[in-house]
């Protein structure tokens, strides 16, 4: 498959995959209604896609062992920065804590042209301006000042910056195939719960549990669909994509989360939000023009 056939195939999945995470905080608040509140639902999700990757990591040690310190630590921090984003999606707004994560680019961007002397276009620049410019009227819609509140948004925000580093961690170091890396992922996603879990919230009593086989059931559907299934394609595209365009093609993920969110939980954005939400979507539009500059290149050399 040639260079920008795969470029496109890659795309596409991300967006996909998008649209499924913007209904990752359904199975969640589900399993949190159930009784297995707080982190604890999301670290048996964890569990879950653990065992079920289990074998490909068995089977493919090897490189996993080889790889990079820098590649490992960056798969073991990619898990974590999703289960950050899982718990701000179970203590803060949908909406919000969303497009938080979507700081990405803005993150990434930032790493990739100072610390890797990556270039950065034009249009990305419009784009990165008009996401931020959406961000700060979504955080500052209530007339203060535009920063996180809560420990939703907090985590959410933290979940967009770990993940801008881990991914660019992966693009670079990382040579393992998309199954073993997600095995390290859910691994890494597993303990950073594991860490958090006792600190937020009690440990369940399974004896109260009023549906067990609905949380079971609940559990493992999410963990096989959106911790096996999709993190494996993301991570297959995540290194063939540059890590700001992986995060702006995610932003399919906003639209579908706002929209669910309203319609399903009733949580509905302000004016002002929405201002900021649709800027947030232009970014993703604006990455997408193509920069005049090579624009230019392409036709000096077409006319040598």
């Amino acid at each position: 498959m040639d260079s920008n056939r795969t470029v496109i195939l890659a795309s596409l999945i991300v967006i996909g995959f998008g649209v499924l995470w913007g209904f990752y905080w359904l199975p969640l608040r589900q399993i949190d209604a159930l009784g297995f509140t707080g982190p604890w639902g999301t670290v048996a999700i964890m569990v879950v896609g653990a065992i079920c990757l289990a074998p490909w990591g068995w089977r493919r040690r090897k490189v996993l062992f080889a790889s990079h310190p820098m590649a490992i630590a960056s798969l073991i921090l990619g898990g974590c920065s999703l289960m950050f984003y899982s718990l701000g999606l179970l203590y803060g707004r949908v909406a919000i804590i969303v497009i938080l994560f979507y700081l990405t680019p803005v993150w990434s961007t930032i790493i990739g042209r100072y610390l890797l002397g990556w270039p950065i276009t034009r249009s990305r620049v419009a784009a990165l301006l008009a996401g931020i410019v959406g961000l700060v009227l979504i955080l500052g819609a209530d007339g203060e000042v535009p920063v996180p509140r809560g420990l939703g948004e907090w985590l959410g925000l933290a979940s967009g910056f770990a993940w801008a580093v881990a991914s660019i961690g992966i693009k670079v170091k990382s040579a393992a195939g998309p199954a073993e890396s997600t095995f390290l992922f859910a691994v890494g996603a597993l303990v950073g719960g594991l860490i958090l879990a006792p600190m937020l919230a009690p440990i369940p009593d399974f004896e109260r549990l009023a549906d067990p086989f609905a949380i079971v059931s609940w559990v493992v559907f999410t963990g096989v669909l959106w911790w096996v299934v999709s993190i494996i394609g993301l991570l297959w595209a995540t290194t063939k994509l540059e890590p700001a365009r992986v995060g702006i093609l995610l932003m399919s993920e906003v639209v579908v989360s706002v929209l669910s969110a309203a319609m399903i939980a009733g949580e509905h954005l302000s004016g002002v939000e929405l201002i900021g939400g649709a800027l947030v979507l232009i970014a993703g539009v604006l990455e997408f023009l193509p920069d005049a500059s090579r624009l230019s290149a392409r036709r000096g050399a077409r006319h040598q």
